[in-house]
Formats: structure tokens, C-alpha cells, sequence
């Protein structure tokens, strides 16, 4: 029988590094993943960890989990050594990796039969263990539905029911709700409070939404291997009082104040809100808007409350170490897109897809400008992807009329394609080439060729600061940096429109503002961009909504419109998750009844 840990000892501690460093070679280089690292997690709560894409969250983890073995310095799970008893330290903990192994051709009921085998619990004890984490999870209902055939969210619910099959002591969460709508974010928090609240698990967890961990009883920010900060989330935004402020323009597009906001050396920090954009200043000497917005003689500045999010920034931002990633990515310097037809750029008439008697999309409809941002928001399984993929020509419709750039895609199909730029969901590019070998590849297959695709291979490593890893293979780069390769990629041969589906799942607020600042610029030259994402605050920054639900489009207009609708005396000033929520209980109620 595997050893357990002591259960009458009197650590406070749930885990514990002392000192410790592990590094990784990565090609010609040796990387630093952690740096001399020091911290504790207390028993009994959940704590948080954040920090940029490369930060060190994900070796950290599985250092914990003893799946990695320090080069220095001591690891403690539960007054345990994971050098000495990584196999009792497995035995007590759960873990839950970014990429959790589900078996997709197993029913929901089969992987949890096969996980309660690999962790050894008890026939006799596994069928109250199944009614409870079913219950938790909701998935109850589902239990002979493959897992292949679940949604986004309820994969993930799945398994977590699958790592919580042995009640662990420590349950450590490697990004859980990346890839996941707002609802099904909401059901999975519920699901870790109570086993924090109800259980007294000890719960560390990483992520990329800031939110979450601002819910956590503390929270421990890395960055390139070395602990920044850690106390409680309550603490975290105290240093970026005084310095936070939202500013409007009324004869600006939100966009433009972004930008011209952003290029000013006393910001530190510019992001659109709402109709606003929100500045964190380097200083707390108060701005004038003549400082921030010369000219603008109708704008407004008003102070506001420091949220967890311009802490963050803050903290990234102000060290000398982080310039080079930080620092905002020059204005591209694409031409400006000769429109190829009058009228709308994309228009979807009542199209519909079926897959045998199921309607994944029924009888949806809108239309994009020239030069417009259009997001396209619905809970996981709602049929954007597949919408995106009839846009694209890559699956064809079982009715209705789709026309992009002109072209009516049931005959010119591959005309359309070569207007288009596509970044998928999952980084879809050649892992064992090179960043200059997937470059040249796409640029071929784009037609490109002999000095012109010289010409833009080199545009590309210059404008997504990308040279320094021209030869490095894609495989092993950060998500941060998979994500502007994909982007360069789409890009290479200028298309007019822009489709983007997911394009910031799990990557850090900072490595998104980079990415808004290049899609924002494209748009400005006249590309349409058509984008869906799970993070509410990044639909602000479309021109246009549309929120979709089983298939359908269950509303369409700008931002402000969306949230004006939810509106009421409990909730006067929602915000866009509010919205999102707020319709999709909508609908679900209307579909039970």
C-alpha cells in the first residue's frame, strides 16, 4: 500500500518550495522555468497563481505534483519531500493539467470507472463517489454520452470529476476554465468553493483570468521564474491608487483614444472599457486632458477605483525586466486593403448546417462592414466554430446564402479563401518547423514567392518581434509567442478579412493587449475582422455583437445596445459577462418550458 502523509500533522502548510530552481533546454538554449523560488500555500483555502505566459505557473504545478524533480532547492506536499515520496505525494493530491487525458471514444461513465481504477478506490465505495460528483458537476443526465461528444465546458467538469474521484488533500488546477464560456466558468468556481468551503480542500490553482484569482483567499504572482508578490487579492491594487482614470472622446472611435492614449509616455496602462477607455498613469500626479488628449476639446477624464487587473499590469510593466515584453508593438505597417466589392464585406442570409437530424447552426443571419470588428459570443457548443468554418469554405452549408468579399461561397468557395486570413482555435501550425520555415510555408501556399516573400517573411519577424526565435522549433515556443506566429501567419498575404476564432484562449492580459493593438491597427487600415472569444471584456472592444445560443443568434448590436437590454433595478450598470449570462439563462428557461 502507498505511504500516506501523516494525518495528525500540525503543518499550516499544504505546500511549500524552499529555494528552488529547475531549468529546461530548449534547442541550443538552456531556459530558466523557476529562479530561487520561495513560497508557501496554506491548508484549507484556495490560493491563486498568476503571471505572463512563460512565467513558470506550469512547472510549478508539476513540481508540486511530483511529476518533475527540482535541480536545486526543497519541494513539500503535505509534510511530505516529493523528491523522496513522490508516489505517497501522488496518492494524496489530485492534479488537473491544462490538457487533462480524457479517453473521447469512452462514455462519461467509462472515464470515471477507468480513473477510479488507475487511483485505486474501492468498488464498494465508488458508486456514492459517482452520485456525488455527478451531482456537483451536473453532469448526471450525460453519464452514457461519449466524453468526445460533450461540450467545452462539460469536458471540463468532467474532469475535474475525474482528478476528484479520490478525495484528495491537495488539488492542484493547472488553467481550468481556459477554452470555457462565462457559465460554465461560473458552474466550475461554484464546484471549487464548495470543496474549499464544504471540504476543507486545499486548492492551488493558475489562470489567466484575472477575476479568478481575485477570488482566491491569496494569490502569488510569478514572472519569469521569481515570485513578484503574494498576500491577499484585497491588498494586491493598493500601490495603483490615485492612478486610474477612464477618458472618452465623443468625436473619437474608442479605438483611436486607445491608441493615441497608448502612445503617451505618462500612461502606463490604456485599455478600452465599455465606452471608455481606462488608463493607469506611471505616476499619481493628476492628468490633464490637454496632457492626454491634445485638441480634443469635448473629451472627459474622470478618476476612478484601481481594479485587480491594472495591478497587474502595473506591477509587469514597471520592471526594467519586462520592457522588452511589455512595451506596446509598433503600428502595422500594412497598406490599406483595396476593397474587391461595395456593401457588406461578409453576409450570412438564414444559413443553416445539420449533421444528421442535429442543426448545429439554424437559420442565422447578419452582416460586416469594411473595416469593422465583429465579435461572434455564445456559450461552448452555441455553433460559432461552425459558422466560422462555412465563412471560411471549409464546410459547406446545408442552406441558407453565405457571401464574403462578394463572392457566393456554394460556387467560388477557393476565390473567397484567398481573401482571407484564418487563425484557429488551437494553435494549428507545424510544431517541428521553425518559426521562418512555418513563415516561408504559408506564404507558399498563399502564393508568395522569391522576393516577395522575402520581403514579407521579414515583415513578419520585425513586426511580431519574432527574429530573436526565427530559428527556433514552433513546438517549443510560449503560447504568447505560438499565438503571434499563428497571426503572422494569417497575415502573410494581406487578405482583406480577418477570422479569428479564440485567438487569446489562455494567454496573459499582457500578451492579449499586444495582440488588440495589432488587430485594432488592421481594422484601422480597412481589414474586416470577424472574432469570437470567451473574454467579455475583449467583446467590448468590437464595433458589433452577435450572442448566439444552440445555433441561433439570440442578439445583435454594439456593445452598449447588449448591455442596455440587461439592464435592471438589482443589476443597473451590467457588464458585458452580465449580458452574456443574463441571455443565456434566458434561453435555456424558454427551451425547458
Amino acid at each position: 500500500m502507498t505511504a500516506q502523509a501523516d494525518s495528525t500533522t500540525t503543518q499550516a502548510f499544504a505546500l511549500e518550495l524552499h529555494q528552488v530552481s529547475r531549468a529546461f533546454v530548449a534547442g541550443q538554449r538552456r531556459v530558466s522555468a523557476l529562479d530561487d523560488v520561495s513560497l508557501r500555500v496554506q491548508r484549507g483555502r484556495a490560493t491563486g497563481l498568476i503571471g505572463p505566459d512563460g512565467a513558470g505557473k506550469t512547472t510549478l504545478m508539476r513540481l508540486a505534483a511530483g511529476l518533475l524533480l527540482p535541480d536545486s532547492g526543497n519541494v513539500s506536499v503535505l509534510g511530505l519531500d516529493t523528491t523522496r515520496d513522490a508516489l505517497a505525494v501522488q496518492s494524496n493530491i489530485g492534479y488537473m493539467p491544462q490538457r487533462f487525458g480524457l479517453y473521447e471514444d469512452l462514455s462519461v461513465q467509462e472515464n470515471l470507472d477507468l480513473y477510479a481504477d488507475l487511483q485505486g478506490v474501492p468498488h464498494n465505495e465508488r458508486q456514492a463517489r459517482y452520485r456525488e460528483l455527478m451531482h456537483m458537476t451536473g453532469l448526471a443526465p450525460f453519464t452514457q454520452r461519449l466524453a468526445g461528444r460533450l461540450s467545452g465546458g462539460m469536458k471540463q467538469k468532467l474532469g475535474l470529476a475525474c482528478t476528484l474521484v479520490r478525495p484528495p488533500r491537495l488539488l492542484l488546477l493547472d488553467e481550468p476554465t481556459v477554452g470555457v464560456d462565462p457559465v460554465s466558468r461560473r458552474e466550475l468556481w461554484a464546484i471549487v468553493y464548495r470543496l474549499v468551503q464544504e471540504q476543507a480542500m486545499s486548492v492551488l490553482l493558475s489562470t489567466a483570468y484575472l477575476d479568478e484569482a481575485e477570488r482566491c483567499g491569496e494569490v502569488i504572482l510569478l514572472h519569469e521564474g521569481r515570485v513578484l508578490w503574494t498576500g491577499v487579492p484585497q491588498s494586491f491594487s493598493e500601490h495603483v491608487q490615485g492612478r486610474t482614470y477612464v477618458a472618452a472622446a465623443p468625436g473619437l472611435n474608442k479605438r483611436t483614444v486607445q491608441e493615441r492614449l497608448s502612445r503617451n509616455n505618462d500612461v502606463l496602462d490604456a485599455v478600452i472599457q465599455g465606452d471608455h477607455v481606462r488608463v493607469v498613469m506611471r505616476s499619481d500626479t493628476v492628468p490633464t486632458l490637454a496632457q492626454l488628449l491634445p485638441g480634443e476639446a469635448d473629451a472627459q477624464l474622470t478618476a476612478v477605483a484601481p481594479r485587480f487587473e491594472d495591478a497587474f499590469i502595473d506591477r509587469l510593466k514597471s520592471g526594467q525586466a519586462v520592457a522588452a515584453h511589455a512595451a506596446q508593438p509598433e503600428s502595422m505597417a500594412t497598406p490599406d486593403t483595396a476593397p474587391t466589392t461595395t456593401g457588406p464585406v461578409i453576409a450570412v442570409h438564414k444559413v443553416q448546417r445539420r449533421f444528421g437530424d442535429f442543426y448545429a447552426v439554424r437559420n442565422v443571419s447578419f452582416e460586416v462592414r469594411r473595416g469593422e470588428v465583429f465579435g461572434l459570443l455564445g456559450a461552448n457548443g452555441a455553433g460559432k466554430t461552425t459558422t466560422f468554418r462555412m465563412l471560411c469554405g471549409l464546410l459547406p452549408a446545408s442552406g441558407g446564402e453565405l457571401r464574403v468579399a462578394g463572392l457566393d461561397l456554394r460556387v467560388a468557395a477557393a476565390a473567397a479563401r484567398a481573401r482571407i486570413g484564418y487563425m484557429s482555435q488551437k494553435f494549428s501550425l507545424y510544431g517541428q518547423l521553425t518559426v521562418r520555415e512555418n513563415l516561408s510555408f504559408f506564404a507558399s501556399c498563399y502564393g508568395l514567392n522569391g522576393e516577395r516573400q522575402h520581403a514579407r517573411i521579414d515583415w513578419a519577424l520585425h513586426e511580431f518581434e519574432l527574429r530573436s526565435s526565427a530559428d527556433a522549433v514552433s513546438a517549443d515556443l510560449s503560447l504568447g509567442y505560438k499565438q503571434r506566429l499563428a497571426l503572422a501567419c494569417a497575415l502573410m498575404h494581406e487578405p482583406e478579412i480577418l477570422f479569428l476564432d479564440e485567438p487569446t484562449s489562455g494567454v496573459d492580459p499582457l500578451a492579449r493587449r499586444e495582440f488588440w493593438h495589432r488587430i485594432n491597427a488592421q481594422a484601422e487600415h480597412g481589414v474586416t475582422v470577424l472574432v469570437t472569444t470567451h473574454f467579455m471584456e475583449e467583446a467590448e472592444y468590437c464595433d458589433r455583437l452577435a450572442i448566439m445560443a444552440a445555433g441561433e443568434v439570440l442578439t445583435l448590436g454594439t456593445p452598449i445596445e447588449i448591455k442596455a437590454a440587461a439592464h435592471t433595478p438589482q443589476q443597473p450598470d451590467p457588464t458585458m459577462e452580465d449580458a452574456f449570462i443574463a441571455l443565456i439563462e434566458a434561453h435555456e428557461r424558454s427551451q425547458a418550458a
